[in-house]
């Protein structure tokens, strides 16, 4: 592809980070207020779908995935995907505003490290030779590494929802974020398919009459509700400043090794070029996990400052209105 095939990758990519880090605020705090109505999405509760609020993160989100959708037709997985860390940018900035997640000077230094990481990617980012029919995609898809990759993917997301959802769920973040990470980098090369499926039939090359088109529809469509119950669940049990970033960490990995094997993206390149890639991509993952370790951490929040008085009636009386103003700040949050 050209520099301005790349040009309207780069520019979907980033609205679609802007509207993606939007949607994870708005379902957060659409999931807030379904949990203190009934049971929380976090332990199995589906009561968040008849919350409007989280029906506006979703419609957001929605947009977002159409503009990635969109992307990925356009520029290579290894451009669009690490572009993704802008969303981890604005969940943040948002998060501290609308939340009250606090984001801490670490944080910031997180957030540079994405943005400089994600401009090196963009000035490196490779062109793309454009599959001209689904049966090409098929052929790739085929591969036997890319078999490999699939069977090793859906074995782990299998012994991650049977054994150890169960067990640790509710604890290691790691567990459903997992599930949404391998269930996406399928779901990504899938889109990728049907993207350019869909443009070919436009230009007057019809794919709907090949049974391939609507294999990578269906593993879309599965992977996309898998990823959307489990995100679901981590964002009801988990900080979102905390999500974010290691579902962005997991995911974009995943994502550039699964299009590597499948679409060669580093095919032709130089040397240089790919080291600067790289260098890139480690940047914008050392902010995320900058991001991560300033919330694990944070410490505990309080409730304005804490005055001790001498006598003991007058002590007594603070600590219980103190006590009084933390449940109920519990209670409201």
């Amino acid at each position: 592809m050209g520099e301005s095939e790349n040009s309207k990758g780069l520019i979907l990519a980033v609205a679609s980070s802007v509207f993606i880090g939007t949607s994870f605020i708005l379902k957060k705090k659409g999931l807030k207020r379904a949990g203190s109505n009934g049971t929380r999405a976090g332990v199995g509760g589906y009561t968040y779908l008849l919350e409007p609020l989280w029906w506006a993160g979703m419609v957001t989100m929605i947009i977002g995935e159409v503009a990635n959708f969109v992307a990925y037709v356009y520029a290579p997985a290894v451009l669009v995907t690490p572009l993704g860390a802008l969303s981890i940018i604005i969940s943040a900035i948002l998060a501290h505003f609308l939340l009250r997640e606090q984001l801490q000077k670490m944080g910031v230094l997180g957030c540079v490290s994405c943005i400089v990481g994600s401009v090196v990617i963009v000035i490196h980012a490779p062109q793309e030779h454009t599959p001209h029919s689904v049966q090409e995609i098929w052929n790739l898809a085929t591969q036997p590494a890319f078999l490999v990759y699939v069977a090793a993917t859906l074995s782990l997301v299998f012994g991650l929802i049977v054994h150890f959802e169960p067990r640790c769920g509710q604890t290691n973040i790691l567990i459903y974020l997992g599930i949404c990470s391998l269930m996406g980098s399928l779901t990504v090369v899938s889109i990728k398919a049907i993207g350019i499926a869909i443009k070919l039939t436009l230009d007057g090359v019809s794919q709907l009459a090949y049974p391939q088109t609507w294999f990578f529809i269906t593993v879309a469509v599965i992977c996309v509700i898998t990823q959307l119950n489990y995100l679901n669940k981590a964002l009801d049990t988990f900080n979102t400043a905390i999500v974010s970033p290691v579902y962005y960490v997991m995911f974009t990995t995943l994502t550039i090794i699964a299009s590597a094997i499948m679409f060669k993206d580093w095919a032709g390149q130089d040397v240089s070029s790919i080291a600067s890639e790289i260098c890139g991509f480690i940047t914008v993952l050392s902010g995320t996990i900058i991001l991560h370790a300033t919330r694990e951490q944070e410490p505990a929040p309080t409730q304005g400052n804490v005055h001790w008085y001498i006598s003991g009636d007058s002590r007594n009386l603070e600590e219980e209105h103190l006590i009084t103003l933390r449940d109920s700040d519990y209670l409201e949050h």
